[in-house]
Parts: C-alpha cells; structure tokens; sequence
C-alpha cells in the first residue's frame, strides 16, 4: 500500500523548530523571521516577527514561548498575552548564529549552534550546545561538536541526543540533576564522517547528514537526513530500523512527531538551505503522513 502524505502548508521559506503543541503545529520559517503556528486543517497563524531570523522553539513550564533568535544569539520569550522579552543573551558566548534548541520539562533550553559563518562561505569547524536554565543563566554544555543541530531527549529525561550534521551521527549525553553533561557517546554514527572542508562538499561525502529530530514514545529518533531527501527512525540501539522518503524527492531538513492522536510525523522540506540563502523563496512545505508508534504522551 502506498504512503499517504497531506500538505499543511507550502510557499514558505525555510521551515526549521517543528513542534506539536496544545492542538496545533509550530514552526520557524527561518529565513522570513516569522514563527507561525498552523491548525490541523493548515489555518495559519503568524505568531511573531523575529528581525534577526528564527530557529528552534519550544515551550516553559509556564507555558510561554521560547524562539531561538539566530543572527544576535539570544532566546526570545512570547508570553501568553504575546509580549516579547529577552529570556537568554548567548551573545558573549557563542560567536556564531545559533540554531536549534530543545527545551526540557525542568524549562532548561538546550541550543545548538551553527559553529562557523555559514552564511559567508567559510569552512566547517567544531562549535558548543548551551544549556539556558529556566532563570536565563546561560553556560557552555558541551564543545567541540560538529555543527551541533536537531536536539532531543529520551529515557524519561536523563540523555540528551544531538545532531552532529556535519559529522554523520547522534551523540549521546547523561545529564546529570544539575543540568551537566556527562559520559559522551556515540548513539549512532552513519557511515564514516567526512573529511573537514566547506560545508557543501562535507554534505556530499556523507551517507546520511542528521538536521533536526523528534522523538516517539518508544524512545525511538526520528532523524532528518538533509543529504538523503528522507527521515529515519532510529533506535536506542543505533539502528536505522524505518525510513520516509520524500514523495516527491525534496530535501528534508526536520520533523516532529504530533497530530490530534500523536500519530502524524510532519516533514519540513525545501529546495535548500543554501538556495533559501541566496533568495530562492517559496518552496518550503510541511507534510505529514501517519506513523505506528505515537509521539510520547505529555
């Protein structure tokens, strides 16, 4: 039987920071600096504008929104009524623009950061993930990742699993009651990582290049692969044990797991990364098509 896909939306930019929340998808689209939320029937709400353009979400115990603000390296806090505040400054710290992020149930922030300067050609080099505690307090979590991307976490809480893009595997971390970070592993590696160079070429080398993540309620990763226009899923283990490909071939860049039963992955594809840079606009899409194993119950 043939898998059926249901568009949410299409034309945006570049979607990025996927999310099932309270009834409604989520997402960034990135290089328009707009974070919108979309019903299941695909009715759009355009939440906020971010100037400096906008990545990962996710949500405080109390219920307001964090955005990832990429370009000046800050996490933007939307309260109920909509005001918007500054929660996180990770200028001083992380030199490049950040990325995507994970917020925890204790309300830690987890972000991941680009590296390097992207955006103006330059060669891939290692970068940290940040850990942003629920106060604003910000501190380096781990360094010397490779373009440190999708971020999850499984086993009731205690691992962090984070997307090595530019180095063909999950990473592992035990994170410890004081939100540190130890006992580094390899969750899974997907070929050999490639040699160090530019971006694009590093891409090429690689079987599968992880983006961004979701997780179901098997602890099983939902994995992007932006190098293989599809998403994986991949166990404890560090199998591959399913994939989707895109139906029609397009480049996959992230997912999340929801829909009215937790049922639905949805899918963020686009022409490219590096066409959205250079001005190529409207082709990115969020699909979703059913899946076995439901998201994890909230």
């Amino acid at each position: 039987m043939s898998r059926k896909f249901d568009t949410v939306v299409g034309g945006g930019m570049y979607f990025e920071g996927t999310r099932w929340h309270e009834g409604r998808w989520y997402a960034s689209d990135a290089l328009a600096g707009v974070v919108c939320a979309f019903d299941p029937s695909g009715r759009r709400e355009d939440l906020m504008r971010v100037d400096a353009l906008c990545s990962g979400l996710g949500w405080l115990p109390d219920g307001s929104l964090l955005v990832v603000s990429m370009k000046d390296r800050a996490l933007l806090r939307r309260n109920a009524d909509g005001t918007v505040s500054t929660h996180a400054d990770l200028s001083a710290v992380a030199p490049y623009w950040i990325n995507d992020m994970w917020v925890d149930t204790a309300g830690r922030a987890w972000v991941g950061t680009i590296g390097f300067a992207i955006h103006e050609g330059e060669a891939a080099k290692p970068g940290p993930i940040f850990r942003v505690d629920p106060d604003g307090g910000v501190a380096i979590a781990a360094e010397d990742l490779w373009c440190p991307n999708g971020i999850v976490t499984i086993d009731g809480g205690r691992t962090l699993v984070v997307a090595e893009s530019f180095a063909a595997r999950l990473t592992a971390f035990t994170i410890g009651e004081d939100g540190s970070l130890s006992a580094r592993r390899t969750l899974a590696q997907f070929g050999s990582p490639p040699r160090p160079g530019g971006p694009q070429e590093m891409l090429a080398e690689m079987e599968l290049a992880p983006d961004g993540l979701s997780v179901d309620a098997e602890d099983h990763v939902w994995a992007a692969d932006a190098r293989g226009q599809r998403v994986v899923r991949v166990s404890p283990a560090g199998e591959i044990v399913d994939e989707i490909a895109h139906p029609a071939g397009a480049n996959v860049y992230t997912c999340a797991m929801g829909g009215p039963d937790g049922h639905e992955l949805l899918i963020a594809a686009s022409a490219g990364f590096f066409e959205a840079l250079g001005g190529v606009a409207g082709t990115a899409e969020l699909i979703t098509t059913r899946v076995a194993v439901p998201a994890p119950s909230s």
